[in-house]
């Protein structure tokens, strides 16, 4: 009863907040590691008031599985055109099976096309998973996915769905680009996967738009569900993206 009334009460803060992710609203460059805890507990909190009911789906591996590798194919790095490099993701359901299996299954359907980084905060986090097309993001964006537990930590390099609460997983992920994210871990971002391959590509990906917006100067996540690709190529045509991503094993 009180976190409803909590709810309520809280809920005129909801528009600054930034959805489907780490919160936005502070400085991990200079912020110390238990005031990015408080924060971030906070907005994912917040977040979760707002969220709509949906079904949990819950597709996972078989145990024992082992999980595969996924080439991505990158364009714009540093956000020079016709600049491009590759990196690798190896799956590993037995530290998330949901996650490893949601992911994998967006790599076959083909989701990651075209997909953009727009939120690129360089020693801190590389954000993708909104699709260009507002008609493929509107089918996933109910699939919410029920959360795995945390088993290993947000180290540098390794690959995690972003999240705004509890259960609220669906296709926007991020990869770990900094060594100091373990605080993280408390927050329930649970890696399931690593970047075996092409750390040196993630760390091109065009970072000078900065953090996204009300925070910063950078994408609009609500516009960019709402208008996909065509809002971020006419305003952020510097953003790196996915060209191809495809199971190698």
């Amino acid at each position: 009863m009180k976190r409803n009334c909590l709810f309520i009460l809280l809920s005129n803060l909801i528009p600054a907040l930034s959805f489907g992710g780490i919160p936005s609203s502070v400085n991990h460059r200079y912020v110390s590691s238990s005031a990015l805890q408080a924060v971030s507990r906070r907005d994912a909190f917040l977040q979760a008031a707002v969220i709509s009911s949906t079904t949990l789906i819950s597709p996972t591996f078989a145990e024992g599985e082992v999980g595969k590798k996924i080439e991505f194919e990158v364009s714009n790095l540093g956000g020079e055109e016709g600049k491009k490099g590759s990196f690798v993701v190896q799956l590993h359901p037995e530290w998330a099976p949901k996650g490893a299996a949601r992911f994998e299954e967006l790599t076959e359907k083909g989701f990651w096309r075209d997909c953009r980084f727009f939120r690129v905060l360089p020693g801190f986090v590389s954000q993708f998973g909104i699709n260009g097309d507002p008609n493929e993001m509107s089918y996933w964006r109910s699939k919410n996915l029920a959360d795995d537990p945390v088993k290993v930590s947000n180290t540098r390099g390794t690959v995690v769905f972003a999240t705004a609460g509890p259960n609220t997983r669906t296709t926007q992920i991020f990869i770990n680009t900094g060594d100091r994210n373990s605080f993280l871990d408390k927050q329930g971002f649970s890696p399931f996967g690593e970047v075996i391959s092409g750390m040196d590509i993630v760390d091109q990906f065009y970072s000078g738009y900065g953090e996204g917006a009300p925070q910063g100067k950078g994408p609009n996540q609500g516009l960019i569900q709402k208008k996909g690709n065509e809002y971020l190529n006419a305003q952020f045509p510097k953003l790196s993206y996915i060209s191809s991503a495809a199971i190698k094993n």
